[in-house]
């Protein structure tokens, strides 16, 4: 068997069940995955989230006046809900309707850099939704990706910034199905 692309589904938020419900319906349960494009390699969803790791530790390590204060300042950090704290560092633990991310991605970058939280704040990362200044900093609408040259073209378009994490997220993310 074989994949193709099917469709670009791009952002899918809170209707990512809805969706998945949508696809087993259409293609059949099992005949159809998310996949991205990373220099015509397709990955799964945990390559594609070494690549969203690798460009917030990237970012971390070039920025250590927000690693300082990331790290002095909050005791964990979380997208949607408190609850992703719970995720540690494990991608697979998606307890909201939403797919998150970026927290275990600062997480995972955290432990590579040698440093942990030591603050008393859980802080929010998520666009212009959190408090924190750094809501806005960490957001992976905001985090440049480390190899931009790599991000498909054209970049979709949505809440974050082109040449962002989540810009490499949204727009490398195919459908893919099999065929005989």
């Amino acid at each position: 068997m074989k994949w193709r692309i099917a469709e670009h589904p791009g952002y899918l938020g809170k209707r990512r069940e809805e969706k998945y419900k949508e696809w087993d319906q259409k293609y059949g349960a099992g005949n159809w995955r998310l996949a991205w494009n990373y220099g015509q390699i397709y990955t799964n969803f945990l390559g594609a989230c070494a690549l969203y790791e690798d460009a917030y530790f990237q970012f971390l390590r070039d920025n250590p006046y927000v690693l300082n204060k990331l790290i002095t300042e909050a005791s964990d950090v979380y997208d949607d809900e408190p609850s992703n704290v719970e995720s540690g560092l494990d991608y697979t633990k998606q307890e909201t309707k939403r797919t998150h991310i970026q927290d275990t991605a600062i997480r995972r970058s955290l432990v590579r850099l040698g440093v942990w939280f030591s603050g008393e704040e859980l802080i929010r990362i998520r666009q212009e939704k959190g408090t924190h200044p750094l809501s806005m900093i960490l957001s992976p609408g905001k985090v440049p990706f480390h190899r931009p040259d790599l991000i498909d073209k054209p970049e979709l378009v949505g809440w974050w910034d082109a040449g962002s994490v989540e810009s490499f997220y949204q727009s490398n993310k195919y459908l893919q199905t099999k065929t005989p």
